[in-house]
């Protein structure tokens, strides 16, 4: 996995707006496996993505561009390779360029976060995902991919998207906490979900995207695909907005099960990621 993401020369590392994490970490899965090849599946796939932006009139690589070398964390256990996310998160967030995490399972979110919580003061994050991810243990361990959101909120808060899937504990503890959740049910019945989610959210924002909040009809290369979920046009408006009015310091893409013989869902993950690193940088352009 040595080349670059989108396929495009390496820009040199002090001036890359773009540093790009790739963290095919998978212990903690507990239906679909595979995660462990999703970062090396988007590299790939961004390979074959249009550089130029027709939505945006615009090429988002221009920034510069630098893939890391994966983190070797897939012989650790979940609470080591916290600590590991959290270690490299902190010396990338300190860097001030935007941070592109590609995983793997959801669980590396939370070591990543708890980095940029020290950096950013008053940072949040918007986890668009099916699952609540809110047990507080799973697994054995804090810090199964069941867990992540509720490790995050002890760093700092968050904005729930997509929900439509979660244990009767989990409900509870949202009713007692006063989480800001946005269930799937109710998305479908207010127009106005998005600017209400975005209103909660502070101004620099981390934003985890587990792949699984889309519909399995365009997703289904994940560990639970659950029915459902939001499509393509759907995320794109949300992320958009989103970066016009929030300041976005960084995010990550997890989850990815590559398919053998289907390279669609592949492709729409690397969409996605330049897609969104388009958002940021042409909003800040018209500030």
């Amino acid at each position: 996995m040595s080349y670059n993401f989108m396929g495009i020369r390496r820009a040199k590392l002090e001036d890359a707006g773009i540093l790009v994490l790739p963290v095919p970490y998978e212990k903690t899965v507990t239906y679909g496996s595979g995660t462990r090849n999703g970062p090396k599946a988007i590299l790939e796939a961004s390979r074959h993505v249009e550089l130029y932006d027709d939505e945006l009139d615009y090429e988002p690589h221009v920034r510069g561009i630098y893939t890391l070398a994966p983190l070797k964390v897939d012989n650790k256990d979940p609470y080591e390779m916290f600590q590991s996310v959290q270690e490299i998160g902190f010396r990338l967030a300190t860097s001030g360029k935007l941070i592109v995490m590609l995983g793997g399972e959801h669980s590396i979110t939370s070591g990543m976060v708890a980095a940029f919580a020290k950096v950013y003061n008053g940072v949040s994050v918007l986890q668009l995902d099916a699952h609540a991810d809110l047990r507080n243990r799973y697994g054995k361990t804090d810090y199964n991919h069941a867990c992540t959101m509720r490790r995050i909120l002890e760093h700092c808060p968050a904005v729930q998207v997509g929900i439509r899937s979660l244990s009767r504990l989990e409900k509870r503890f949202i009713d007692q906490k006063h989480l800001n959740v946005f269930f799937m049910r109710d998305m479908r019945m207010n127009p106005d979900w998005m600017d209400d989610a975005i209103n909660r959210l502070s101004e620099n924002v981390y934003v985890t995207i587990d792949l699984d909040v889309l519909d399995p009809s365009i997703m289904p290369s994940v560990g639970t695909p659950e029915p459902g979920g939001i499509v393509w046009d759907e995320i794109t408006t949300f992320l958009k907005e989103l970066a016009l009015h929030r300041r976005i310091v960084g995010f990550d893409v997890v989850e990815l099960s590559p398919q053998p013989g289907n390279i669609s869902p592949d492709f729409l993950t690397a969409r996605i990621v330049y897609k969104l690193i388009g958002y940021i940088f042409s909003s800040q352009t018209k500030t």
